[in-house]
């Protein structure tokens, strides 16, 4: 049975924010106007409630509508999750804006100002470690069912969830002699890619057609069934993940977009280069692969505090003609020097001035981690 939809918004100014959606729609993606029509229900409902003799759009003031609806967000039980917040705040903004030049009223787009639009607190990358991998993937090999396979699927792509549930049963391309490539169609950014991919995740993509094969729902050329809808499937693929999470033990809340980190971070460690771990996420700025390098600092640590102990471990090898590795410390300042060589060579590609300072930025501490290295190291010459 599907679920109820819900009644339509009974207000004055309803009609006016719809035709506002209806415009911004045409270069939206459809879960995106879902979110601004969820946004716009969320804020008409208060209005109605809290302010019913505002009718028109020249009634709607800042003080006390706006900031009012603003406080009713921060004073939710349970609170709100900034990250919803900071959407909410964002698309009634836009509409806003919309509103303004449509309405012919532009006293709208001063309503919401930036500075109410909090910021996400800066998070590294979160990738399982080792143990933690290697006891989810056994679970998930062990069970072997449908949504076992969807999860270890996005551990060796990095998809997101999301763009997981919206595969088609064709998705897996042939780019050369036993070469296999997953397409991964619109998502978050609006972006689609083409993710190299191995023997094993061509078994996951012939079991996951095995399995949708045996479903009763009619075949709709979609990899994973929907009984409902994409968000009902993600739904029940979360709640899988949490119950094999508890199956092994695990103390510490784990998410499946922790998987993706997962990957990103044995990328960047295998040596693929910054570009293509780009294109392999899907990001469609470097900022966004930024988060991952990160990871660079412990990892160099810990290869220092390993090359003290065990001088003759290997460092892996630069992707750079007629290049020998040294040994010990030596091999450690070798491999952030190419490496930095790389990403200033990339750095200058850019055009666009925040990541190239934020780039340069990244150069500079690899500088600094270098003369570390130097000053500590007493058997350097």
């Amino acid at each position: 049975m599907k679920p109820a939809r819900r009644a339509p918004l009974q207000h004055p100014l309803a009609h006016s924010f719809e035709r506002a959606i209806n415009s911004l729609s045409v270069a939206l993606h459809p879960d995106t106007v879902r979110h601004y029509r969820g946004t716009v229900r969320n804020f008409l409902t208060y209005l109605g409630a809290e302010h019913p003799r505002v009718r028109r759009l020249d009634q709607l003031r800042r003080e006390p509508h706006i900031l009012g609806w603003l406080a009713r967000l921060r004073s939710q039980t349970p609170p709100l999750a900034i990250g919803s917040c900071i959407n909410l705040l964002i698309h009634l903004r836009i509409v806003l804006a919309e509103l303004a030049g449509a309405e012919q009223q532009p006293h709208l787009d001063r309503l919401l100002r930036p500075e109410d639009i909090p910021r996400l607190p800066h998070r590294l990358p979160r990738p399982l470690t080792a143990p933690q991998d290697q006891q989810l993937q056994q679970e998930l090999l062990r069970r072997n069912d449908l949504p076992a396979n969807a999860f270890l699927l996005i551990r060796h792509t990095g998809m997101r969830i999301g763009e997981c549930a919206d595969l088609r049963c064709d998705c897996l391309h042939a780019i050369g002699p036993d070469q296999w490539a997953i397409h991964i169609p619109l998502g978050k950014l609006n972006t689609e890619r083409m993710v190299p991919v191995d023997a094993f995740v061509c078994e996951l993509i012939r079991r996951l057609r095995f399995f949708r094969s045996l479903d009763p729902l009619p075949g709709d050329g979609m990899l994973l069934p929907r009984p409902h809808s994409k968000e009902a499937l993600v739904r029940r693929l979360r709640d899988y993940w949490h119950r094999v999470c508890h199956s092994v033990g695990l103390l510490t809340r784990v998410v499946p977009h922790q998987l993706r980190h997962t990957y990103a971070t044995e990328m960047l460690r295998s040596g693929v280069s910054f570009p293509a771990v780009m294109k392999l996420l899907g990001h469609s700025s470097p900022d966004m692969t930024m988060h991952y390098l990160d990871i660079a600092v412990p990892d160099l640590q810990r290869e220092f505090q390993r090359a003290q102990t065990q001088p003759r471990h290997l460092i892996p090898q630069p992707k750079t003609p007629g290049l020998s590795l040294r040994d010990g410390i030596d091999g450690i300042i070798q491999s952030i020097l190419v490496s930095q060589h790389l990403l200033e060579m990339f750095r200058r590609s850019l055009s666009d001035d925040a990541p190239r300072r934020q780039l340069g930025r990244l150069s500079n501490r690899l500088a600094r981690i270098i003369a570390m290295l130097r000053k500590i190291d007493p058997q350097r010459k």
